[in-house]
């Protein structure tokens, strides 16, 4: 025992408190948590260290720091940015915003708001624009309208969509050409036409002008013609879907097909990745897909089909397949961020969300509007999961989701690990919507500082599914994703309200300005032009 006593000390708590938090930084989140926890000298080690503090934050938000050898932001300032982001969430003063007035009447099939910029579509008239929000806040700022004919100046063609990414400098158009006059006879070659967005030149970065999208696998010989074609783009891949009607000749009605493709647009003009079903119902949303950041493909069908797209040389490798509770009769799935962007863009932000930990929705309007935001977790630890045997509900859903009822439902807009709901009052003789937040990150409820309605305890959906025409069963689905709740005391009319976004820290409001006006006695409102409303958290 005098042996013992006479050692000199040595351990962890013997270094110096500077090494002490070298240390620390090395560990996850949860083991620097728990190191506080059991032992009162690190807990105030902890509390002395913005840069612990810093990594606490960042995975309780849901984010990757951004090493940047020019950035020498001092750590307890770079600690509050992260919380006051958090908190800003919580004021959710949707009275707060810039406005900026857009004389042209938006009548588009197209709108997005993306890197700062609203860019629309409108397939009638061939018309597209694009114009930066807030040019001051924008690492570029392109502004640009193309009017009829200009476009896509292919003779005989019809634009079938149309993609841009201003982080890129990228726009891309699918236009189909005809082989004949006649309907009837007629077969469609697809093309993508890829440019950059300020001046219409050949884009730098890309492998070629023009890419070329082959038809499904065996029915190369048949007549085909798009129904609806989506185009989507993260970072070097850009993904084609259409639903197509085949005709075939030994047979007296037509096949309808659903057909994705995928390119890596900076290296090659063809591919090799591709997916097709038959469906037996072609409306626009019985099938989806997004990318789950820059090597998976998400594809919604009848249920969740995960694959890679790591080889583009080969058809897309099933890694797995996820049940849904209940038939999803016209999901709507929204996408990630581009996370390959962001993360060339995050010098300035010094952070960038965790492609491995951010949210998706989707919707299905059976029997009533329901809406599921998922956590990508899953997606991303496969352990124990085998890509031949689907993977059912209770074994993946229940911890990993939440489902919310609504049955006034608008809209729903994702980003990182917030929801935005519009929906209507429950008196619908008001005619107006209300917005909600929901904060689905860990650190939601200990940042919301006495706002907002925390959900923790786990819920469940009663739903009826029907079976057969005659047969029906009634389940309930529980599901238990926590989250905190933040409703907005500004309302909108629904006359008013054309459009959302969420993105990043910003929310965009499309509003129309409205004028009455009096016709054989009635009076009625009408829409004059549109202003763009950015509140900025």
């Amino acid at each position: 025992m005098k042996h013992r006593e006479m050692q000199p000390k040595s351990g962890l708590l013997s270094l110096a408190q500077e090494l002490q938090f070298y240390i620390l930084s090395f560990l996850p989140c949860r083991d620097i948590l728990r190191c506080t926890s059991v032992c009162k000298a690190l807990r105030q080690t902890y509390m002395s260290s913005s840069e612990l503090q810093y990594i606490i934050e960042l995975s309780g938000q849901r984010l990757l720091p951004v090493s940047s050898t020019d950035n020498h932001t001092p750590a307890s300032n770079r600690l509050q940015t992260l919380r006051d982001r958090a908190h800003a969430w919580f004021k959710f003063d949707m009275h707060s915003f810039e406005s900026i007035d857009l004389p042209e009447k938006l009548y588009a099939k197209k709108r997005a708001v993306t890197d700062g910029h609203l860019y629309l579509w409108d397939e009638g008239g061939d018309l597209a624009m694009i114009t930066p929000i807030l040019p001051k806040l924008s690492q570029r700022s392109i502004e640009r309208n193309w009017s009829p004919g200009t476009l896509c100046s292919v003779p005989h063609s019809v634009t079938l969509d149309v993609l841009m990414d201003p982080a890129q400098n990228l726009i891309a158009i699918v236009y189909s050409v005809t082989d004949s006059d006649d309907p009837l006879q007629s077969d469609e070659t697809v093309y993508i036409d890829i440019r950059a967005l300020d001046n219409d030149s050949s884009h730098p970065q890309a492998a070629g002008r023009e890419i070329l999208s082959s038809k499904p696998a065996g029915y190369a010989d048949n007549r085909i013609e798009t129904m609806e074609a989506k185009l989507k783009g993260c970072g070097r891949h850009i993904a084609l879907q259409r639903m197509l009607v085949v005709v075939v000749d030994d047979r007296e009605t037509d096949l309808y097909v659903w057909h994705l493709q995928i390119w890596d647009w900076q290296n090659s003009t063809t591919s090799s990745s591709d997916i097709s079903n038959v469906v037996q119902y072609p409306y626009g949303d019985s099938n989806n897909f997004c990318f789950l950041g820059n090597n998976k493909l998400l594809v919604v069908v009848s249920d969740l089909r995960l694959y890679s797209i790591e080889d583009m040389s080969q058809t897309p490798q099933l890694l797995a397949c996820f049940l849904p509770p209940l038939p999803l009769s016209a999901p709507c799935l929204l996408p990630m961020d581009d996370v390959e962007q962001l993360q060339m863009q995050a010098k300035k932000t010094m952070y960038t969300p965790d492609p491995t930990h951010q949210l998706l929705c989707l919707t299905s309007s059976y029997p009533l509007t329901l809406i599921f935001v998922i956590s990508t977790r899953i997606f991303f630890h496969l352990d124990g999961i085998a890509a031949t045997t689907p993977v059912p509900w209770e074994r993946w859903g229940p911890s990993n989701a939440r489902i919310i009822r609504d049955p006034y439902h608008y809209q729903t807009r994702v980003s990182g690990n917030r929801v935005l709901l519009v929906v209507g009052t429950p008196d619908t003789r008001l005619m107006e919507w209300e917005v909600r937040m929901l904060d689905f990150s860990p650190l939601a409820v200990t940042n919301r500082k006495g706002l907002g309605r925390v959900v923790k305890e786990p819920s469940a959906i009663e739903a009826t599914i029907l079976r057969s025409s005659t047969t029906k069963e009634n389940r309930k689905i529980p599901t238990s994703l926590p989250y905190v709740e933040v409703v907005s005391d500004r309302k909108f009319s629904v006359h008013e309200l054309e459009d959302i976004w969420l993105d990043k820290d910003r929310i965009y409001l499309l509003n129309a300005n409205l004028q009455r006006g009096v016709a054989a006695g009635t009076e009625y409102l009408v829409s004059q032009s549109s202003r763009l409303e950015v509140i900025d958290v």
